[in-house]
């Protein structure tokens, strides 16, 4: 099995029966650990970690893997692509809250935005009026609950620090 060459040369492209590395992706045949099968897995470049693993399909002989090819190697970086997207989209949505409320004065859009730092997480919470401005924005707590009471009580004291 090939080794994976030195940060040196980490964006020539290899086209190589078990390792694939082009357009930013590195695909690696490996054994599974699971059983007697083989995985593909598909690493970032830069990643530390494999955006993807996934069964990988055995040869002719029944023994060794099937080789890599353009084919397989452009349709695992377009999953593996999909994955990452869809990880990162469902990053944002935990992270990322957001309502509107109606007041006296029109709709206010409240958003609520966790910073989740290791050693001290905690949350923005903004309010925005109708053509994007900001009307204020305070810290809280990472732990924020934000929905449309919370919202409207925030609102209702003036903006600050919510109670």
């Amino acid at each position: 099995m090939s080794q994976m060459p030195d940060d040196t040369a980490a964006d020539e492209p290899i086209h190589e029966p078990r390792l694939w590395r082009d357009n930013g992706w590195t695909a690696r045949v490996i054994k599974n650990n699971d059983d007697d099968g083989w995985a593909v897995e598909m690493i970032r470049q830069g990643e530390p970690e494999p955006a993807l693993v996934g069964p990988w399909t055995m040869g002719r002989d029944k023994k060794s893997p099937k080789p890599l090819d353009t084919s397989a190697f452009n349709t695992l970086v377009k999953t593996a692509h999909e994955v990452v997207r869809r990880h990162e989209q469902a990053q944002q949505a935990l992270w990322h809250k957001e309502l509107s409320v109606m007041t006296d004065t029109g709709r206010v859009k409240v958003t609520l935005d966790i910073t989740p730092d290791e050693d001290d997480p905690y949350a923005t919470l903004a309010a925005f009026d109708a053509e994007g401005g900001t009307i204020d924005s305070v810290r809280v707590a990472a732990n924020f609950k934000l929905n449309a009471g919370s919202a409207e009580a925030w609102i209702a004291q003036g903006y600050g620090r919510p109670r």
